[in-house]
């Protein structure tokens, strides 16, 4: 063949291939180098590369010698699946185009989250769907269905039992919110009005949730001993995965106040019991002393709720009402531990308290806590972080293998309130005090609780591992810069440590900094199902 036909074919090639797409050039899009991979499995770490094409893992091994658009040499970092939430009120914030980024989320290796917790959410999930995918999200979003909103809709804030007729609707809702891919269905019997369902409610609507695959998360009836008690409460969430035939989850669970420190080794029996039985129960838990809720979800008792928020001003300004509740309110803040463990996070009525105690506020205004608390009721109902945990239990229930990590936090626009540091810094908090500095679980455990197991729990399809055909959720970090700067008094802080965090293959973190782009995705266990039995 003559030299010059050589050249023209040789060139002609070369142009040929410099056409093609990077990706049929190249292997890989993407080489995760040299670092210490901790795959979610609870698996020690050892030194791997990892590859990734479009948006999956696909090689995870020794791969020098192969070649990618891009290589990102993680030499003494840490590589592990996207971090998920599982338990997280960011819902209606990446709803929003302001925050649907979730800078707050990402900053913390969080790739995944499970929206409408507690009961409390959106019940049109194709809606959310919908609102979410309008401009785009930063994470990966599974809804549930909300019971308590369910129930809101159908029956208001009555204190009852559904008729035949309401049963029906709420049960087409919750079905409709499974057919359209809901991971499962949220209740909050502690909070009004899921605090007025019967337990034999809750299994109805459950066994339609077994039915798709789907998972049980419960804000459980009572926390301390506000009614039921703690150990009765978990014992509900047992029951209920047993009857109904499905996963079950104790979420953020904890024993709230003085009265009930120390309960913890007695729900891990009762959940090692039961997990012998045979009922998959799991838990998720927020690595924190002090929980955060609402005024009227801390101190205010369910019967004064009823009706809502005008019967409830009513029952306010009744003589005889208002001293029936000052006994019960006074209770309750016992059972808190008192008014200097109450912190106010926001109050649209009063801002200067927001970041103040409830002593603080009563001793302003000259009077009783007590008092302070019927009269900020008035204007609105303030969000609270209430300090009422002991380390030894906290510390107990982590190191549990049905133990998984959440968040319980919002996604707010920074400087907004004084919301609880969980919401930017839960994560980085676990490894950094939990793991780094205490001792209280090993790393590998830690990402467990993070990844690969909550992925099973609520069967998120391909997430939660490092492996090959799995989604390229990817987290890269230091772990000697894991931090949580954010503070009860100075919470708008985002976490650090996070070099590199990829969702869907794409960059979200890159060198530390936010990609412009939004790569999440709203996800659908309808279009993977699963049944669980």
């Amino acid at each position: 063949m003559p030299f010059g036909t050589i050249t023209r074919r040789l060139l002609a090639g070369a142009a040929l291939l410099a056409a093609l797409p990077l990706h049929a050039q190249t292997p890989y899009d993407l080489i995760i180098r040299n670092g210490r991979v901790l795959d979610g499995t609870g698996n020690p770490w050892y030194r791997a590369d990892v590859a990734i094409r479009g948006d999956r893992i696909v090689a995870v091994g020794d791969l020098s010698g192969q070649r990618a658009a891009r290589e990102i040499d993680a030499s003494g970092l840490y590589v592990a699946p996207g971090f998920i939430d599982v338990h997280t009120h960011a819902g209606e914030g990446l709803a929003t185009a302001a925050l649907s980024h979730g800078q707050p989320l990402l900053a913390q290796g969080i790739t995944t989250v499970l929206v409408n917790p507690d009961g409390g959410g959106a019940t049109d999930v194709a809606r959310q769907r919908a609102e979410m995918q309008a401009h785009g999200i930063g994470v990966n979003v599974a809804q549930m269905v909300p019971h308590g909103s369910v129930r809101s809709r159908v029956m208001g804030m009555a204190d009852r039992a559904p008729t035949p007729a309401e049963m029906d609707q709420m049960r087409a809702l919750v079905r409709a919110g499974m057919e359209e891919g809901a991971f499962g269905l949220s209740t909050g019997p502690w909070y009004a009005p899921g605090s007025f369902a019967k337990t034999e409610e809750l299994i109805d609507l459950s066994r339609i949730v077994s039915g798709y695959g789907g998972a049980y998360s419960s804000h459980i009836r009572d926390e301390a001993d506000y009614n039921v008690g703690l150990v009765a409460a978990v014992d509900e969430v047992i029951r209920i995965g047993r009857e109904a035939r499905l996963r079950v989850v104790a979420t953020h669970l904890k024993a709230l106040g003085p009265r009930v420190w120390g309960y913890s080794g007695a729900l891990v029996s009762r959940i090692d019991r039961a997990r012998a039985e045979g009922v998959e129960v799991f838990a998720d838990q927020y690595p924190y002393t002090a929980s955060a809720t609402s005024l009227s979800g801390a101190l205010v008792p369910r019967w004064a709720l009823a009706g809502g928020d005008t019967a409830l001003q009513r029952r306010i300004g009744d003589p005889a009402e208002r001293a029936r509740l000052r006994v019960e309110v006074l209770d309750n803040l016992d059972r808190r531990g008192g008014a200097d463990r109450i912190q106010f996070r926001r109050h649209r009525a009063d801002p200067t308290i927001e970041g103040r105690t409830l002593l603080w506020v009563a001793q302003r205004g000259g009077v009783e806590p007590v008092d302070a608390v019927l009269e900020l009721l008035r204007t609105g109902n303030p969000g609270v972080v209430s300090f009422n945990m002991l380390d030894a239990d906290v510390d107990l229930l982590m190191r549990q293998p049905w133990m998984m990590t959440s968040s319980d936090g919002d996604l707010v626009p920074m400087g907004e309130g004084v919301p609880h540091p969980r919401s930017y810094g839960t994560y980085p908090r676990k490894i950094r005090e939990y793991v780094v500095e205490r001792g209280v679980m090993d790393l590998a455990a830690a990402i467990r609780s993070m990844t690969s197991l909550p992925a099973t729990v609520f069967r998120i399809p391909g997430r939660g591992t490092l492996r090959e055909g799995a989604a390229a959720d990817v987290v890269v970090f230091d772990l000697a810069r894991v931090n949580d700067p954010a503070t009860f008094s100075d919470p708008h802080k985002l976490a650090e440590g996070m070099v590199h965090v990829l969702v869907n293959g794409r960059p979200a973190v890159d060198q530390g900094r936010f990609s412009s782009q939004l790569h999440g995705r709203v996800l659908s266990l309808r279009l993977h199902p699963g049944r669980g039995h």
